[in-house]
């Protein structure tokens, strides 16, 4: 099923901030990993992984460093402490957000706890 991008939008930098919360990565590994484990839903495309990275490190969310792997320079995102701040804070609206849109598509009434 493709998902609108309209919605995909709006849930990429969590994301993004739940895989750096794991482990750090470089993007061509985020862009994979989020393919794998939402069975092809999220195929990003670089074009649209890198701007969100850099704004991610301008909100300073994430850092990045450069690595020498097998002679080849990747450059490596990890999350910062303010992103892992940030990251509860979105996992927590999130959970809101979503909670609310089930309890209305499923004809049943929102309780938030």
């Amino acid at each position: 099923m493709k998902i609108n991008r309209e919605l995909m939008k709006g849930s990429t930098s969590i994301l993004i901030l739940a895989l750096l919360a794991e482990e750090e990565m470089y993007g061509y590994k985020i862009i994979q990993t989020l393919k794998a484990r939402s069975e092809n839903i999220f195929e990003l495309k670089e074009g649209t992984l890198y701007p969100m990275l850099h704004a991610l490190e301008n909100e300073k969310a994430i850092e990045s460093y450069w690595e020498n792997v097998d002679n080849k320079m990747r450059k490596y995102y990890r999350i910062t402490v303010g992103g892992r701040k940030l990251f509860e804070s979105k996992k927590e609206e999130w959970q809101v957000y979503t909670g609310a849109i089930n309890s209305i598509i499923q004809g049943g009434a929102y309780c938030h706890a």
